[in-house]
């Protein structure tokens, strides 16, 4: 390589680097970001009670996945969010869920309230009888420590609420 096109290009590299903001290489990467960026805009405005905030910061952390993934929103009494915690993979329609394993995660940040979420890889977010089924164990479970469930968020291609059917 020439002195002069190692001169332009590390001038490219500094131009770049002063001028131009690197993107996230990956989809899941990008919609990582996106959910920081609505997790960051809206934890100090109790938006974990609004549920379209939630629908929103959830679709871009589970939507992407191809397999299901069970995770809980670990909240404080203020509903804002101490921790987002993915703590189950499943297959392509089914994620095994253990109660205990969600009261492990909500006992070592000492949340006041949670809110669970998974998604549906197809994109049908029309609740199953196992996922009332599940939903029901873990607020019976979480409700001998005092922790409020305030909603269940099924990830598909359009997310839906338990509250919002009426399903809690």
């Amino acid at each position: 390589m020439s002195t002069k096109a190692i001169h332009t290009k590390a001038a490219l590299h500094e131009t770049t680097d002063k001028h131009v903001t690197q993107w996230p290489q990956t989809a899941e990467a990008i919609l990582a970001s996106a959910a920081n960026i609505i997790a960051e805009r809206y934890v100090k405005k109790d938006a974990y009670t609004n549920p379209q905030a939630t629908k929103d910061f959830l679709t871009y952390k589970l939507g992407g996945y191809e397999r299901e993934v069970f995770a809980v929103m670990l909240l404080d009494n203020q509903h804002q969010l101490l921790e987002f915690k993915e703590l189950f993979f499943g297959t392509l329609d089914a994620a095994s869920v253990y109660p205990r394993e969600v009261v492990k995660a909500v006992l070592a940040v000492n949340a006041a309230a949670v809110i669970f979420a998974h998604n549906h890889p197809s994109g049908e977010s029309e609740p199953s009888a196992a996922d009332k089924h599940i939903t029901q164990r873990l607020t019976d479970a979480l409700a001998l420590i005092d922790v409020r469930v305030l909603d269940h968020i099924v990830v598909g291609r359009l997310p839906v609420s338990f509250v919002e059917r009426g399903l809690l």
